[in-house]
C-alpha cells in the first residue's frame, strides 16, 4: 500500500451515513484518549488516516456535514479541575500531509489564491508537545492556557510559572501592550528518559511518549511536581497582538524577535521560495531532527509575509497559510531472541526483549524494556518472533508491534518466574498492582540498584559512580549497602579495573561531599516507598531533621498537606524496619548531613531574627522555594509543609492558594515576597 492510499475514501459495507457516523465515534474516542487523558491507543498514522477518510467522505457528501463533526473542531474539551479561559483569539491546528505531492498541492492553492505575488515560506521543525498560549500584558506574564477545545482552554499559570526558560517579564523593545504568544511544552528526550527509568523501577505505568507526559505533568494540580519535571518548551506563533503594528512583516523576524523578548524559540528553521525548496528543507530536516532535545514528528511549513496571512485566512478548524509534514514512523523489523528479567532497587522484576541488533532512530538497538508481565499479555509477544521496533520520544527503544502472520510455530510463550533470577526468593504481587517484586530485601540486585540512585543527580549527586562503578564494587565484596560508601579507601579502589590514582581520588572527592547534600537529596536517595524528590522536598521541610521525621507518627505524617495515609504508614513503616535503622545509623556515623546543617555545612543560626518562628510557602516565588526554605532556616526559623494554629507566617508568593485561605481563616500573617526580604534583612 503506498502513502496516498491511506488517503483516499475507504470502501465499506456500510452506506456513507453509517461509515461517517462511525469514523466521527472512532475519531472522538482518540480525541478524549490523546488530549483529555494522555492516553492513546493508536499512532499518529492511524488516526490521521481515520481523519483523511472523514474529510474525503464530507467533501463527497457534504450534506452528511454537521457543526459538531471532529473534522470542525479543534483538540479536546478542557478539563474540569482547572479554571476555564478564553484565547483573545482563537487557537486552531494544522492540516497534516504525510505526502510530497500534497506539498505541492499546498504551495500551488497558495498561488492561486494570491495570483502574481511572490509566497515565501519558513519551515521549521514540529515539536510533538501541548500547545500552549502565554497572555503577556504591558510584557508580564498574566496568564498561559492550553488549547483545549481552540475557543476555551485550561488555565495552567501557576504550572507554567515553574519552566525555567518562560520569562515572567519579557525583555528587550517593542514589546506589544498585550500579546499572545503560542507554542508548545515539552518534556526533554534526556529528562523523559529518567522519568520512565524511575517509574518502571516502582513498578509504576511508564508513558508513552514525551508528549504523554509533557500533558500529564501540566495536568499536576501541585506545580511542585511539574517543577521536578523540569518542562521546557518552544514558541513559534502568536494570537492577539496589541497593537498590530508590534508585529514585523516577516515570521523569520517574528522568531528572532521573539528570542529577542527571551522567549525560546526553534534552535533551526529554513527559508524557500517554492515547492521544490520546501521539499529539501523538509529532507535536511529529517536528517537531523534527532539532535533536537525535543521529539520532533515532522516539519511546519508557513508562509513567511505575516500581512499574507490575513488575506489567506482559515478553515473553522486550521489556516490556510500553514500545513504539517509528517515523517513516517521510524520503524525497524528484528528477531525477538530472547526475554531476561531485571531487577529493580525496590525489587521490581522488569522483563526485557534481548533483540537481534538492528539500527532504528540512529543508533544501533539490542534491548528493550517490556514494563511487566501484562504488556507481554497484552502484545501476545513470544520469545521467537519478528517485531517492529522504535524509540519512544527517539531514546527508548521499545516494542511497536508483534508480526504474527510470520510466525512459524516454534516461539515460546513466556512466564514470569516465581523466583527472583537472582538471589531465588520467592515473588509477590501485591493486589491490584501488575508489578512482580522479589520478596528479600537483601537481594543482591536490589542493592546494587539502591547504591546507583543513591548516587544519582536526582538524590546524592555522586559523580563517577554510576552503574559500571557500583557493580565492579558490588563483585569486589566492598559495598553491601549504601552506608559502606563512606568507608570505602585508595588501597581498596586501586586494585579495580581502570582506577588510576587521579580516578580514585575524584570519587572519593566526591563520596566526600556528598556528606553535605541538603536533608531532601538525602531522603531522596533512601529509597523510601513512594518518597520521590518532590516528597523528599516536602518532608525535609515540615520536619527539618532525619530523627524528627524518624520519630513521627503516622498522624504527624499524615498532618502534612502532601502526605496520604498509604504514604504516611509506608514513611512510618520503613523508618521501623531493624535493617533500616542499622543503615541509618552507619550514615550517622560517616558523619551525613541529616538536617542539623544547611547544604553547605554551616550550622544555622540559633538565635536567628526568626528564631521561634514557623513559616509555610506557597505560591510562585521568584527563587526556588528551596532556597526560600533556607533562608529562613539560617535566620532561626522553621518550615512547615501546611499551615495550622502553630503556623507564625506564611508567605504567598503569586497565585497562592488554598493555603493563603486558610492562613488568613486561622489569622496567621501573610507576607509577600517584598515584605518577607525586608523582615530577614
Amino acid at each position: 500500500m503506498t502513502t496516498d492510499d491511506l488517503f483516499e475514501p475507504k470502501a465499506s459495507s456500510v452506506g456513507p451515513e453509517l461509515r461517517i457516523l462511525e469514523l466521527r465515534r472512532h475519531i472522538s474516542h482518540h480525541d478524549r484518549l490523546y488530549y483529555e487523558q494522555a492516553k492513546p491507543e493508536i499512532t499518529d498514522r492511524e488516526y490521521d488516516a481515520l481523519y483523511r477518510e472523514l474529510v474525503d467522505l464530507e467533501r463527497v457528501y457534504p450534506d452528511l456535514l454537521v457543526s459538531d463533526s471532529p473534522t470542525q473542531r479543534v483538540g479536546g474539551r478542557p478539563q474540569g479541575t482547572f479554571a476555564q479561559v478564553r484565547h483573545l483569539v482563537p487557537m486552531q491546528s494544522l492540516d497534516n500531509t504525510y505526502s510530497a505531492e500534497e506539498i505541492s498541492d499546498f504551495v500551488e492553492r497558495l498561488q492561486r489564491l494570491l495570483p502574481g505575488e511572490e509566497i515565501p515560506f519558513t519551515i521549521e521543525p514540529k515539536v510533538d508537545g501541548v500547545a500552549i498560549c502565554l497572555l503577556y500584558e504591558k510584557g508580564r506574564l498574566v496568564r498561559a492556557a492550553t488549547r483545549g477545545d481552540g475557543t476555551t482552554g485550561d488555565e495552567v499559570t501557576r504550572n507554567i510559572r515553574t519552566i525555567d526558560c518562560i520569562p515572567a517579564m519579557l525583555q528587550g523593545k517593542s514589546i506589544p501592550e498585550v500579546l499572545e504568544v503560542r507554542g508548545e511544552i515539552y518534556l526533554p528526550k534526556e529528562t523523559f528518559a529518567r522519568i520512565n527509568a524511575e517509574r518502571d523501577e516502582q513498578g509504576m505505568p511508564t508513558f508513552a511518549n514525551p508528549r504523554n507526559a509533557a500533558a500529564g505533568t501540566l495536568k499536576q494540580l501541585d506545580p511542585n511536581i511539574v517543577a521536578e519535571r523540569k518542562l521546557s518548551a518552544v514558541f513559534y506563533g502568536y494570537g492577539a497582538v496589541e497593537p498590530a503594528s508590534s508585529l514585523p512583516e516577516r515570521m523569520e523576524e517574528f522568531f528572532a524577535q521573539l528570542k529577542e523578548w527571551g522567549l525560546p524559540v526553534n534552535p533551526r528553521y529554513w527559508l524557500a521560495r517554492d515547492a521544490g525548496q520546501v521539499m529539501a528543507a523538509i529532507t535536511e530536516l529529517g536528517t537531523i531532527r534527532h539532535g533536537f532535545p525535543f521529539e520532533t514528528d515532522g516539519a511546519v511549513i508557513k508562509v513567511d509575509r505575516i500581512a499574507q496571512h490575513a488575506r489567506l485566512g482559515s478553515t473553522s478548524k486550521a489556516p490556510r497559510w500553514a500545513i504539517a509534514y509528517k515523517y513516517e514512523p521510524e520503524q525497524a523489523r528484528t528477531r525477538l531472541l530472547n526475554i531476561t528479567v531485571q531487577v529493580g532497587r525496590s525489587g521490581v522484576l522488569t522483563p526485557v526483549a534481548e533483540l537481534e541488533p538492528v539500527f532504528v532512530a540512529g543508533s544501533t538497538v539490542s534491548r528493550a524494556t517490556l514494563h511487566n508481565e501484562e504488556e507481554i499479555l497484552r502484545k501476545d509477544l513470544r520469545i521467537g518472533d519478528w517485531v517492529m521496533i522504535e524509540k519512544a520520544g527517539d531514546v527508548i527503544p521499545a516494542v511497536a508491534s508483534v508480526l504474527t502472520e510470520e510466525r512459524e510455530g516454534s516461539e515460546q510463550v513466556f512466564q514470569m518466574p516465581t523466583h527472583c533470577p537472582v538471589c531465588s526468593a520467592p515473588v509477590t504481587r501485591a493486589e491490584g498492582e501488575v508489578a512482580v517484586r522479589c520478596a528479600n530485601p537483601g537481594c543482591a540486585a536490589q542493592m546494587r540498584r539502591r547504591i546507583e540512585y543513591f548516587a544519582s543527580r536526582s538524590a546524592m549527586d555522586i559523580e563517577g559512580l554510576g552503574e559500571a562503578m557500583v557493580a565492579q564494587l558490588a563483585e569486589a565484596r566492598l559495598v553491601h549497602d549504601i552506608a559502606d560508601l563512606y568507608t570505602l579507601t585508595e588501597g581498596q579502589l586501586l586494585p579495580l579495573e581502570r582506577m588510576g590514582e587521579k580516578s580514585v581520588s575524584n570519587l572519593l572527592a566526591a563520596i566526600a561531599a556528598s556528606r553535605e547534600q541538603p536533608l531532601w537529596r538525602l531522603l531522596a536517595g533512601l529509597g523510601i516507598a513512594h518518597v520521590g524528590v518532590t516528597v523528599a522536598r516536602t518532608l525535609a521541610s515540615s520536619f527539618g531533621t532525619l530523627d524528627r521525621l524518624a520519630a513521627a507518627s503516622e498522624e504527624d505524617l499524615v498532618a502534612v498537606e502532601e502526605i496520604g495515609p498509604i504514604m504516611a504508614t509506608a514513611i512510618h513503616g520503613w523508618f521501623r524496619d531493624p535493617s533500616v535503622v542499622v543503615v541509618i545509623e552507619k550514615l550517622r556515623a560517616a558523619g551525613l548531613n541529616f538536617g542539623e546543617r544547611d547544604p553547605k555545612g554551616a550550622a544555622p543560626a540559633a538565635d536567628g531574627p526568626l528564631k521561634g518562628t514557623t513559616w509555610v510557602l506557597t505560591g510562585t516565588l521568584s527563587i526556588p522555594r528551596e532556597e526560600a526554605a533556607e533562608m529562613i532556616r539560617a535566620k532561626g526559623g522553621k518550615v512547615a509543609g501546611s499551615v495550622s494554629a502553630k503556623t507564625t507566617y506564611l508567605l504567598a508568593g503569586e497565585e497562592a492558594g488554598s493555603k493563603l485561605e486558610k492562613a488568613q481563616k486561622l489569622g496567621v500573617k501573610a507576607l509577600n515576597e517584598e515584605e518577607f526580604r525586608k523582615l530577614i534583612g
